[in-house]
């Protein structure tokens, strides 16, 4: 195999062409499940070779409870420099473990700490705290007792972002922040995060993605108050006054992307569908092609890791 094992570490690089043109090209809706899933998928590929990197390069150190056949010569030619990769391959995956489990617990605790302020309060979809600070955030349910309200999230929003705006502007930011909790975007927003942290290479997936999801909102929005320059001004406002979510794995009106963006896509026309561009278009071809590769760099990353694994498995014995 050699380098071809190595695959899966790299092979995310290929998805960054999918992430430029599914942000200009797609529906916002597609292009987030779409580079959510790609993420997801090449960040486990990645994980799981550096898991068998570990394995195959240490497998000859003395003292190790692997089987014997695991550090015969055919198992290490699998892997170039098998005893450098092997080493460093562990520090790799001790440095993902505790990124990944970081932005878990943080994930968790800002949740924890956010519903257990909310104690207390009416069991309504809609918080409005007493808070000079302004910021609005959709603040997902979390399964546990509490009334209907936890279980499906609420929308939080501090009086001081309210006063800055106008009636019909409010509308703008409730159904902004409505469709996050609808949408789930705290789950794709998380997937993401924790793909990020597996393999860094991947860390234009996450922007794009919390861009896609802030715009997937937006045309929800839109559509929900029937103008789509309200919900600019809305947006613009907000911007101007707000700090934002409490952490980038929840959403927000103000979230994690150019809000410049987000304004000038919506005075400009609505997206026509949810569907693919055709690929007889500039855009289409573009968009397929960068696609195609990258479903060919996933294939190529898991067939790698699948190789190896058999690899391990034929010098086992049974």
């Amino acid at each position: 195999m050699g380098v071809f094992v190595l695959l899966p570490l790299v092979l995310p690089l290929t998805a960054v062409p999918v992430a430029r043109l599914a942000e200009q090209h797609l529906h916002p809706r597609l292009a987030t499940r779409l580079l959510s899933a790609l993420a997801v998928v090449l960040a486990v590929c990645s994980t799981l070779c550096l898991g068998l990197l570990v394995v195959v390069g240490t497998a000859q150190l003395p003292g190790n409870p692997l089987p014997d056949g695991w550090s015969d010569a055919e198992v290490r030619e699998a892997v170039p420099y098998d005893e450098v990769a092997g080493k460093a391959a562990i520090v790799a995956l001790v440095v993902v473990a505790v990124g990944c489990g970081a932005t878990g617990r943080r994930h968790r605790r800002v949740r924890r700490e956010a519903w257990r302020a909310l104690r207390g309060l009416p069991g309504q979809r809609l918080v409005v705290l007493p808070d000079p600070e302004p910021y609005a955030y959709a603040l997902p349910g979390h399964g546990r007792r509490g009334g209907e309200g936890a279980a499906q999230g609420r929308i939080v929003v501090s009086g001081a972002l309210l006063g800055r705006l106008t009636p019909s502007e409010r509308k703008a930011l409730l159904a902004h922040e409505e469709a996050h909790l609808t949408g789930r975007h705290h789950r794709c927003l998380l997937a993401v995060q924790l793909a990020a942290r597996a393999n860094p290479l991947l860390r234009p997936l996450r922007a794009a993605v919390a861009y896609t999801t802030e715009r997937w909102a937006d045309e929800e929005a839109a559509r929900t108050t029937g103008s789509r320059t309200l919900v600019a001004r809305a947006i613009g406002k907000a911007a101007l006054v707000s700090r934002g979510a409490p952490t980038p794995t929840l959403a927000g009106i103000v979230g994690a992307g150019p809000v410049p963006r987000r304004v000038a896509a919506l005075l400009a026309p609505a997206p026509t569908a949810m569907t693919w561009p055709s690929v007889f278009t500039t855009a289409g071809l573009a968009v397929w092609t960068a696609t195609a590769g990258t479903v060919g760099s996933a294939l190529s990353s898991a067939n790698a890791t699948v190789t190896l694994f058999f690899v391990l498995k034929a010098a086992t014995p049974l």
